[in-house]
């Protein structure tokens, strides 16, 4: 305590009059607390963020401990006037006949019970209003209780038809999931038939553009152009029969010179003639054939 005295000195010479009054209305509390305790104050450093928390805590504690006091006076009070008013009431019986000890155990059980049930509802006196307002209050609360029953039912109904839903669901998927796990071996089944056919189309793919290249490679060599279309290899062979046409009737009158008499200079001359005719005829075909061709190019 010696120590707790010189550092409150301390404290006082530091700080101005009013730190040295919650000073001293902390010491008297802690002395009050730890008193009531039986034990002494402790040693520690009062500084002033500790005096402020201690002031605090006691400026509360002594807040509480004065509205304690005044229920506690007011308990006390209440309570000898229930025993003085009890005393008076017991005389009144006493007096008119109605002792406890004079009446019979069925209406002493019966009182017993009529103050439960008063204590049960929470009235203070037994009058016929008292338990009726009381019942009427017991009556609302039960149909407020009703009616919540009856909607936690109606949600309770609503929250087990989407369970009911849920579970064909999942039935429903887990019966899905059955069969493509009976599908999962004739698929990997038709899988590996559609990838040895892939190879085999990718294989026939190499073919055919090998094929395709020798045929263009081909192509280039007897001088096919892609600038030919079918309309110009048309026109060449309307112009190919023209020239037949043209040549038919040279070549009857060469078969008809077969059936000439055997005379060898009219013949020579003949033949040279047919012949300067044929020669004319390819030079003219071949002119319309290059035409064609340099037609096509442009």
């Amino acid at each position: 305590m010696s120590d707790v005295t010189g550092d409150l000195a301390t404290v006082n010479e530091t700080k101005g009059g009013s730190d040295a009054a919650r000073i001293s209305e902390v010491k008297a509390w802690l002395t009050s607390q730890f008193e009531a305790a039986g034990k002494e104050v402790p040693n520690f450093e009062y500084t002033h963020r500790s005096i402020a928390h201690l002031y605090n805590l006691a400026t509360a504690s002594q807040a509480k401990s004065q509205a304690a006091s005044i229920v506690a006076n007011d308990f006390r009070l209440k309570a000898s006037e229930y025993r003085a008013q009890a005393a008076r009431i017991r005389e009144i019986l006493e007096s008119a006949g109605m002792a406890q000890e004079s009446l019979p155990s069925n209406v002493v059980s019966s009182a017993q019970v009529l103050a439960n049930v008063a204590n049960l509802l929470n009235i203070r006196d037994t009058e016929l209003s008292s338990f009726l307002v009381a019942m009427g209050d017991i009556s609302l609360r039960k149909t407020g209780v009703e009616e919540k029953r009856a909607k936690a039912q109606k949600e309770s109904n609503v929250l087990l038809d989407y369970t009911r839903k849920a579970i064909q669901r999942l039935t429903y998927l887990k019966k899905i999931l059955a069969q493509l796990e009976d599908d999962v071996v004739p698929c990997e089944s038709q899988m590996e038939n559609w990838k040895t056919n892939l190879e085999v189309m990718a294989i026939k793919e190499q073919q055919y553009i090998k094929q395709y290249k020798d045929y263009e490679r081909l192509l280039n060599r007897v001088g096919y152009s892609p600038k030919i279309s079918h309309r110009e290899l048309v026109e060449m062979a309307e112009h190919r029969k023209e020239l037949e046409k043209m040549t038919k009737p040279v070549l009857d009158t060469l078969r008809s010179y077969q059936d000439l008499p055997p005379d060898k200079a009219l013949a020579a001359l003949a033949i040279e003639d047919k012949k300067r005719q044929f020669a004319a005829a390819e030079k003219y075909l071949e002119e319309v054939l290059q035409s064609a061709l340099e037609t096509s190019d442009e």
